[in-house]
């Protein structure tokens, strides 16, 4: 029966549906509310970075004469995240989270003082690359966390708080990053995060420390050299859409399937790739969800700044109403997960991601309002919200004891190499353009076209979701 106030029985407080839980296994109990507070200010900062780098990427680009390489700055950070949740994922399986958390942190740090000092495209590329190997461990630590910290009926609110955390980045965190890189230079918006992994590494890592250790370390160094291969794999194919030669593109694409296909289906669990049962389905919807999520939103600036003449206040200002659009969307999860079916929310979110993909690119015609991108985005936002957190929720539900690290990784392995993909078949397509002379919007008229390709297929995906 569905309790009508928390005050109901003492002691115990009440989630979506009418369960009721006892006091000692909310979020916030006493005994995580430390592990709490520090990977709630782990996904603060990397909000802070995600949203500051997407805002002031044009500028960058301008300032480092590196439009050609826009695409990689985000597909190189999800390589490098590809690789990181995967090694991050078996030491926590193997030694517990502290010490990859630690490492995530370490390097995550490396690769923000390089690219606060990058004076190339280039070296910003590769700076990125660390940033993500870096915060690849963190997120993959982060699942594991709540796989062996919270109860499985409060998991849908600690990622629904995860969402949350997004909300002061999404707020401010465009806008000043903008005005910083206008007043100051783009170089310490790098700079200034700094300081926030030095307070996350002394508020989570004693937290951490007190959970246990897995059973995972037998297959850890294939598992490693299999997630540099797909890496590696991935950034040939990447660099063969950008190469305008065919044949050298041909040769760069063959070459990455030919060295990553094998070592991805490894990594995943058996039916990822045709999404055949309840857990290969979930990391396949993980996959297409930021595919095209991430595919478009890597271009929305860009769409903003070159096509409509807007200014980067402006775009900050669009990932601002989209952040909160996406956490309206992970607390709506929230409060029906007792009530929907992961495959409910999943396939909503999917639909109304894909249609709004559609309304988004219609921004790219001079007659279209420009509030209608706009809304369309925001709504985009509230989609992914709703289908993100299910996808986690139905791989750590059906983790054995001791490989959570190992679905963590492979479930992150898929969301972060949707990314690198959509990102960088937006970038083939916007460098091409450019090439060709054509004009910008025809470019990311492709871009988007991609993203809708991936949400049909997404769409098709989710039937066979619990």
């Amino acid at each position: 029966m569905c309790c009508l106030s928390t005050l109901a029985v003492p002691g115990r407080t009440c989630y979506p549906g009418g369960m009721r839980i006892d006091v000692e296994q909310r979020v916030w109990a006493p005994g995580r509310r430390v592990l709490t507070a520090g990977l709630v200010l782990t996904i603060t900062l990397a909000a802070f970075e995600a949203l500051a780098v997407v805002t002031i990427l044009p500028l960058i680009a301008e300032d480092l004469q590196g439009l050609r390489l826009y695409g990689w700055v985000t597909s190189a950070f999800f390589l490098g995240t590809l690789v990181g949740v995967v090694v991050a994922g078996q030491e926590a399986d193997r030694r517990g989270p502290a010490p990859p958390f630690a490492a995530g942190l370490a390097v995550f740090a490396a690769g923000l003082a390089l690219g606060g000092a990058a004076p190339t495209m280039g070296l910003l590329v590769a700076a990125r690359a660390l940033q993500g190997l870096g915060a690849g461990a963190l997120t993959a630590v982060s699942y594991v966390a709540v796989r062996r910290a919270y109860p499985e009926a409060v998991r849908p609110r600690v990622f629904a708080i995860w969402s949350t955390a997004w909300v002061m980045p999404g707020l401010v965190g465009p806008a000043v990053s903008a005005e910083v890189a206008q007043r100051l230079g783009w170089r310490i918006v790098f700079l200034g995060l700094l300081v926030g992994v030095a307070v996350s590494a002394l508020l989570t890592l004693p937290a951490l420390r007190k959970l246990g250790r897995g059973t995972g370390a037998a297959a850890r160094m294939a598992t490693v050299r299999d997630a540099l291969r797909v890496a590696a794999g991935t950034g040939l194919v990447l660099a063969g859409l950008l190469r305008p030669q065919p044949v050298v593109a041909a040769i760069l694409l063959l070459a990455g399937g030919a060295l990553g296909f094998g070592p991805l289906r490894r990594l995943l669990p058996a039916g990822t790739l045709r999404a055949r049962g309840h857990v290969p389905a979930a990391i396949a919807s993980r996959g297409l969800l930021t595919f095209v999520f991430f595919g478009a939103d890597s271009y929305i600036p860009l769409t903003l700044t070159s096509v409509r003449g807007q200014s980067v206040r402006v775009a900050g200002l669009v990932l601002t109403a989209s952040t909160l659009s996406w956490t309206a969307g992970a607390w709506v999860q929230e409060r029906l997960a007792a009530r929907w079916s992961p495959r409910h929310a999943i396939t909503l979110g999917m639909c109304l991601l894909s249609a709004s993909i559609v309304v988004v690119a219609s921004g790219l015609l001079a007659t279209t309002p420009l509030a209608v991108p706009i809304a369309g985005w925001t709504t985009a936002a509230f989609g992914i919200g709703l289908a993100y957190a299910p996808t986690s929720l139905v791989v750590l539900a059906r983790a054995p004891d001791g490989q959570e690290g190992s679905l963590s990784a492979a479930l992150q392995l898929s969301d972060n190499l949707g990314v690198a993909i959509g990102a960088g078949l937006g970038g083939a397509a916007v460098a091409y353009g450019e090439a060709a002379a054509w004009p910008a919007s025809a470019g990311l008229a492709i871009a988007f076209g991609s993203c809708l390709l991936g949400g049909a297929l997404g769409i098709a995906v989710t039937t066979r979701l619990p």
